[in-house]
């Protein structure tokens, strides 16, 4: 346990390092926050009656934090370690390389519910944001997004054997899931053809899930919960059998 701690603070440091981690996992959701909020977070939105604007983009802006560290922070950094060598050493020293992936995990994990804490926060000091939905309910789906996204990191990072085509990979996936999913723009605006295609996106059905445990919606979680455990295990799978160390 002690090895463990010290190289959780260790490798906290080091992420402290990297601003590209922060800035978009944390200040970026909260700065769209307070923009909605400015412009118009308390007016009711169209799509769903009854709730502010604010209300009905908290969900979506919540998991800005886990797209972030989930699509480059993880991966990137694993792929960075592995092409230096960094994994292949650890296999000398009393840190094993799967306790270092361990702690990456909590790292990015903690930084994700500091990113939704904060919104939270914001939302509800000075806009007034009231949670009309179960908080359990919220923590729970915002729990299993999490491991689903982070799953399927794993698996590009396991894929991704030099930190250029990890930069590449981690574009290509990042981006869409980002302004396609709901999470920075709302998913009603989209056109219809773009919402079909949207709708593959597993980050997509996490907000949905998120949204309806946010603001009480009785529909249906079915759909969400078979694409995220789907995801949890394919990424599971898939990233066990192509992880290499070096």
């Amino acid at each position: 346990m002690k090895k463990f701690l010290t190289l959780l603070k260790i490798e906290g440091k080091l992420s402290l390092r990297c601003i590209d981690s922060i800035f978009f996992g944390v200040c970026m959701p909260v700065g769209i926050m307070i923009l909605i909020g400015l412009i118009d977070g308390q007016n009711p939105t169209t799509s769903d009656a009854g709730t502010t604007l604010i209300q009905s983009s908290f969900g979506a802006l919540a998991t800005v934090g886990i797209c972030a560290t989930a699509f480059m922070g993880i991966p990137l950094t694993i792929a960075d370690y592995r092409d230096k060598k960094i994994l292949k050493q650890f296999f000398v020293t009393p840190v094993s390389p799967t306790m270092l992936l361990w702690v990456h995990a909590i790292i990015n994990m903690l930084l994700s519910v500091v990113s939704a804490l904060l919104i939270y926060a914001v939302a509800k000091t000075f806009f007034g944001y009231e949670m009309m939905g179960s908080k359990l309910a919220f923590m729970g789906s915002y729990l299993l997004v999490m491991i689903s996204m982070y799953s399927l990191g794993l698996l590009i990072a396991s894929l991704c054997r030099t930190v250029k085509t990890a930069n590449v990979v981690c574009s290509v996936v990042y981006f869409p899931m980002l302004f396609l999913s709901g999470a920075t723009i709302p998913f009603e605006i989209f056109p219809k053809s773009l919402q079909t295609a949207a709708a593959f996106l597993p980050l997509t059905q996490g907000i949905k899930l998120l949204k309806s445990s946010s603001l009480g919606l009785e529909t249906s979680p079915l759909i969400p919960l078979v694409v995220l455990f789907g995801s949890l295990v394919i990424g599971i799978i898939l990233s066990m059998r192509f992880f290499r160390w070096e």
